[in-house]
């Protein structure tokens, strides 16, 4: 192994423990904000202030952030897609869903990158184990939802729906990153940083139409977790995961929904004193052991390793 192959190797172990950890946590920091912030103007606050400060930090270091229109329509769909459809469907969803079931639920974003993968790049095929893994964490979800699926209450059923519209949530994410992979989009701090600015934008307008601004109590607690959200969830999280995309085959990357929840629930037991009944233990094993199988699972490359970038043909 070469230096350089040392130097990706330890740079993608590293980004992976980044997005492991700090998005892990960012459940209950998400819990925490929507309190007293409505969902969508949280969203907005955060996602403007991280996207414009990535920006801004990329000029003054004389970076180039002038991207063709065509360009920036990408960045842009990638950006809505993965924190409207997927990152503010969550913050709804917190109102009524316990952070650590809705960490689990999301988990559901392998089986999406699979299946949009093979749909809409196709040069990457899981093995049999990775399969198996796939379908593990399928019914350690329907674990997790079967005390919604099964209760009457008006709670209950909130959660139920809730819990579907996170698997949309998911779906969206997926869809985003797998058109990152397509676009052959970079994994510069200012091509993030625009996404995660127009995602502002479109949190933001979702949030004008709410009428948020209306029904909105700034707290420090609310403060705080929005801080907390811009520079760990957004500055370093979101950058890791873009390096992530452009380096490691997405059945690779997607293994971050399967180990968040771990994160997630223990710090929603310890912090907010959510409950962890027998569905989320017996859930929560099912799904540890899917990522297991499909982060040890080889991932064959159809095309032509010659007529791709380096960097695309990376395993780790």
């Amino acid at each position: 192994m070469t230096d350089a192959e040392r130097q990706n190797r330890s740079l993608t172990i590293l980004c992976f423990g980044l997005v492991y950890f700090f998005w892990g946590s960012t459940y209950l920091a998400i819990d925490i904000a929507v309190e007293r912030i409505p969902p969508a103007l949280m969203c907005a606050t955060r996602f403007l202030i991280a996207g414009l400060l990535m920006l801004a930090y990329c000029k003054v270091k004389g970076r180039s952030i002038a991207y063709p229109r065509k360009q920036l329509f990408r960045l842009a769909v990638i950006g809505v897609l993965l924190l409207v459809g997927g990152n503010c469907t969550l913050a709804y969803a917190e109102q009524y869903v316990p952070t650590g079931l809705a960490a689990l639920l999301i988990a559901i974003i392998p089986l999406w990158f699979l299946v949009l993968d093979t749909l809409l790049i196709g040069d990457h095929r899981i093995s049999t184990r990775g399969l198996i893994g796939l379908g593990l964490g399928i019914a350690g979800t329907a674990i997790l939802l079967w005390p919604e699926l099964a209760s009457t209450g008006k709670l209950h059923r909130m959660q139920f729906w809730f819990s579907l519209a996170l698997l949309g949530g998911s779906f969206s994410w997926a869809l985003g990153s797998v058109f990152s992979k397509r676009w052959q989009v970079d994994s510069s701090l200012s091509t993030a940083g625009w996404e995660v600015t127009f995602a502002g934008l479109g949190n933001l307008v979702l949030a004008l139409l709410r009428g948020d601004y209306a029904r909105v109590t700034w707290t420090a607690h609310g403060l705080g977790a929005v801080a907390y959200l811009v520079v760990c969830g957004s500055w370093i999280g979101y950058t890791a995961y873009i390096w992530l995309l452009a380096h490691v085959p997405t059945s690779k990357v997607s293994t971050y929904a399967y180990v968040n929840p771990v994160v997630a629930v223990f710090l929603g037991w310890l912090v907010l004193h959510e409950s962890v009944n027998r569905f989320i233990l017996a859930g929560s094993a099912i799904v540890i052991t899917s990522v297991v199988l499909v982060s040890s699972a080889n991932v064959k490359t159809k095309a032509n390793p010659a007529d791709m970038p380096a960097v695309a043909v990376a395993r780790d």
